[in-house]
Order: structure tokens, then C-alpha cells, then sequence
């Protein structure tokens, strides 16, 4: 048996030094960062692998927005699957609204004052008033042009007429990464998009999704996964593997506990089972906040590769 390495910190220490440490120690928490550190490291160098990154919870409005674009910018990931809430909260933003640190006001005073409150962030009703506003005039420029449209198809559209570096769904659409987002509808944007299909011929097709997506994955040699957050997300990033036989490599960094059955506490070992992950695939799951624990993985990935 190996001994553990006790972790050394020092002054002016990189973040990869510190990651570095981890994987020395190789135990606990310490040591699975490390562990998806390197995965992560691999499967960014491998050419012959697609990256698809999965975005569940607040992990846009959370802070994220700047990392994700890159990623998209530096081709370290190929394909993202969103939620809605994610793809509404990089809009606002693009839009000229913004998300607030909490101050611990009372839950009934914020909504006294038209503000809304995730975890730690606060967002106004002015700043969805603002993405509210934009969205329709966007919706209305697409609408006659592409009366049908596929979900993936639309978020290409949006990002083309969103004039702002930051925005992933700009850098994707610019880069030619395909966003898609299942629960698109379960957002303010689908909000949005709902009430203005009722007095507008505009059909949006989910199923249509599929095709592409379908082809994306038969057509890629190898497939890794950066899975971020659980929910509805996470198990399409997973399933749409399924029929070539799972991923060949993955991250994943979640808060969710196995014990429920729930697929969002689910090791990635389990979805060997299923054939969303290869018998012989690299999987690392990490147990944590992604806000913290992904800015640390990807920037000691950076000095890496």
C-alpha cells in the first residue's frame, strides 16, 4: 500500500501546484479533485475526443458566466446541454441587467420590492424587465425567418444577434458549438417564448434536436463528459451516449447524495449499468460546490495542457 502524502502549501503557490499536492495525497476530497483535474487535463489534449459540458443549477447568475465562454473560445469544450434558467440568467446579463450579492433581507421584503432570490444572489424585476423586453424583439426577428425551429437551432439564433463577449450563448453561436437545453421551457425564457407563440406563428420542435444531436455523437471517435450540477441536464448528457455505449471519459461535481436513487446523487460508476458510461471508461465524481471546486480544476488545467 502507498502512503498518503501530506498536502504542502506554500507562498506564491500556483493553483496547479496546489492540485499538484492533492494528487500527491490522493485521499478524501483532495484526492478526487486532483483525480478530475487530470481527466479533465486529458480530455481537453485529446483531439479525437468531443467534450460535451453539462450545466444544471445556478451556476450562470453563481459566477461561472466568464469561465464557461472561455471554454467555448479556447475549444475545450465542443457541445453544452443547459438549463433554461442558465441560458435566461447569460441573457439578462447580455442584455444590460445584472445579479446581486444577497444582503440577508428578509425572504417577504425582497419580494416586496420586486426581487428575486437564489441562494446568495438577488435578481430585480427591473432586470428581468429588461430581458423581457429584448427576448420578444429577438423572437420576432427569428419568427420570420424560421417559423419552425428546433430548440438547438434557436439558441444559435439568439446567440448570432447577442453583441456581447461574455455571453456563452454569443461565444457558442460564434464558435459553431451547439447548445441544447431539454427543459428549455421550464425558464423565463420559456416563459417568454410560450406567450409569444400566442399571437405568433412560431412552432419550436424539440424532437428535432435529436437528429443533430444524434448525428454529433455517432460521428465523434470519443466522447467526454464535464458534467456540473445533476438534474435533467446531467442525464442528457449521459443518455445521448447510450446507443454508442456511454461516455469514454467524465467529470462530474455535484451536492446530491446517492442514497434517494435520484440520478443527480448517482456515481458516474452507475451509469456503467446503463451503458451511459463505457465498462472501461475514466470517471471521476466530486462531491461539492461547482461555483468553487470547477474554477479550481479548470484554471490548474490551464497551466497543463
Amino acid at each position: 500500500m502507498n502512503k498518503v502524502n501530506h498536502i504542502n502549501v506554500k507562498n506564491d503557490m500556483k493553483v496547479s501546484q496546489l492540485i499538484d499536492q492533492f494528487d500527491k495525497s490522493a485521499v478524501l476530497g483532495s484526492g478526487r479533485v486532483a483525480r478530475a483535474s487530470n481527466i479533465l487535463a486529458d480530455m481537453i489534449s485529446n483531439e479525437d475526443m468531443n467534450v460535451f459540458m453539462s450545466l444544471g443549477g445556478p451556476l450562470i447568475p453563481g459566477g461561472l458566466r466568464n469561465i464557461v465562454s472561455k471554454m467555448v473560445r479556447e475549444g475545450h469544450v465542443n457541445l453544452i446541454i443547459s438549463s433554461g434558467a442558465n441560458i435566461t440568467h447569460d441573457l439578462l446579463e447580455a442584455f444590460g441587467g445584472s445579479h446581486y450579492r444577497d444582503e440577508g433581507r428578509d425572504d417577504e421584503d425582497l419580494n416586496a420590492d420586486g426581487i428575486g432570490r437564489i441562494a446568495d444572489i438577488n435578481v430585480g424585476s427591473d432586470d428581468f424587465a429588461i430581458f423581457e423586453k429584448e427576448i420578444i424583439k429577438i423572437f420576432e426577428d427569428i419568427s420570420k425567418r424560421k417559423p419552425l425551429i428546433s430548440i438547438q437551432d434557436l439558441l444559435y439564433e439568439v446567440g448570432l444577434l447577442i453583441d456581447d463577449e461574455n455571453s456563452f450563448l454569443a461565444c457558442a453561436a460564434r464558435n459553431k458549438t451547439p447548445i441544447f437545453a431539454p427543459g428549455l421551457i421550464d425558464s423565463m425564457f420559456g416563459l417568454q417564448l410560450w406567450m409569444f407563440t400566442q399571437d405568433h406563428d412560431f412552432t419550436v420542435d424539440a424532437v428535432g434536436d435529436m437528429h443533430y444531436l444524434s448525428d454529433i455523437v455517432f460521428e465523434s471517435n470519443e466522447i467526454g463528459g464535464i458534467l456540473l450540477g445533476g438534474g435533467l441536464t446531467k442525464h442528457y448528457t449521459l443518455a445521448s451516449t447510450l446507443l454508442r455505449g456511454g461516455l469514454d471519459s467524465a467529470i462530474q461535481i455535484i451536492m446530491d447524495r446517492p442514497e434517494a436513487g435520484s440520478l443527480s446523487g448517482a456515481p458516474l460508476q452507475e451509469a456503467k449499468s446503463w451503458s451511459k458510461a463505457k465498462c472501461d471508461s475514466t470517471l471521476a465524481t466530486v462531491i461539492g460546490d461547482v461555483t468553487i471546486i470547477f474554477p479550481l480544476i479548470y484554471a490548474a488545467v490551464l497551466d497543463k495542457i
